[in-house]
């Protein structure tokens, strides 16, 4: 069993049945287009197990979404606020196509999805026992409440070997921060790797997709005081504003990587998280990284030391000190 009071690793219906009729969509060609990458067996043979079902309603509404530029996150938002089997909800968002939740529903019996999981079982159960044993002593909480106070949502992993097979989704759905993530990309096309294969990866999955969802909340919350704050531009490589052009999203990406590294080098060796700096700077573009691991280890101690309640009383002071603490480890 996972500990109850942090994170709940879990599978769920709802999630497979969306991960299912995206696989019948084209977004697997397309995805492959932009990424080439290995994929599990169980998502190869569900798209083939659903070619003879891939026009049906449910697949071409989540196809006109999809041409629409609609967000995956999205779909599975919808899907984890929906009741089950019948996939329907009280308030249904604006963007849902019409009776697309009887069209899910339908979508579930004629695919015989309940008899291709059963039949799949052994594949899904091995996600389900490599996860729970990752996260079995894991406690993320008390790095978080030191940022953000406490957190009263619960912390969900959902491990997904069908689709998407190569995005980490963030989902906020009532009282829980769920992340639904694929295992691990291995090199070129070779299947992807074990969930418990690389503890310090699903680490820093996991808690980027709930950091997401708190940062974004949290600047939302103080938008008011931070209106000054985010006037101050970011010492960002160009290759990293070009792909996060805002200062939310500029501060949201690197906050996310700063406390994964920080929960690493704790919990894991000062090795693991000097790897996973070099990566990010070189894959990413993420070169002030190490300026706010910097910040943010000198704010840890400042909290240890009763100056910051949280981060809100930080903000103020921070483009100034990762200014300098970016320039300082570029040196």
């Amino acid at each position: 069993m996972t500990n109850p009071l942090d994170v709940t690793v879990r599978l769920d219906d709802r999630v497979r049945l969306m991960s299912a009729v995206l696989g019948a969509t084209d977004w697997p060609l397309k995805s492959q287009t932009k990424k080439p990458h290995g994929t599990h067996l169980h998502a190869r043979s569900t798209r083939k197990f659903l070619e003879v079902v891939k026009n049906h309603p449910a697949v071409q509404a989540m196809q006109g979404l999809l041409d629409q530029n609609a967000p995956l996150e999205a779909f599975f938002t919808y899907a984890l606020q929906a009741s089950w089997p019948n996939m329907t909800m009280t308030d249904t968002p604006s963007w849902v196509p019409p009776r697309w939740g009887e069209q899910l529903a339908d979508f579930y019996v004629q695919a015989r999805l309940a008899t291709w999981w059963k039949n799949e079982e052994a594949s899904w159960q091995a996600s389900l026992y490599e996860s729970q044993k990752m996260f079995k002593d894991v406690a993320f909480k008390p790095m978080l409440k030191t940022f953000f106070g406490d957190v009263p949502e619960n912390l969900i992993f959902i491990p997904n070997i069908s689709y998407p097979t190569d995005i980490d989704l963030a989902i906020r759905a009532g009282d829980e921060l769920v992340c639904v993530a694929p295992p691990r990309l291995a090199w070129g096309d070779s299947p992807p790797w074990p969930y418990d294969e690389d503890p310090g990866y699903i680490y820093r999955t996991a808690l980027q997709q709930y950091g997401k969802l708190l940062v974004h909340a949290y600047l939302l919350k103080h938008a008011e005081e931070l209106k000054s704050v985010i006037e101050t531009p970011m010492p960002v490589s160009d290759q990293f504003k070009g792909r996060y052009p805002t200062w939310q999203e500029q501060f949201t990406v690197l906050f996310v990587a700063a406390i994964s590294a920080l929960y690493m080098e704790k919990h894991l060796s000062k090795a693991e998280i000097n790897a996973y700096v070099l990566m990010e700077r070189k894959m990413h573009g993420m070169t002030s990284l190490p300026g706010m691991i910097s910040v943010l280890r000198r704010y840890l101690a400042a909290y240890e030391e009763g100056k910051y309640k949280e981060l809100i009383d930080f903000l103020p002071s921070f483009p100034r000190q990762f200014k300098i603490a970016a320039k300082i480890v570029s040196l």
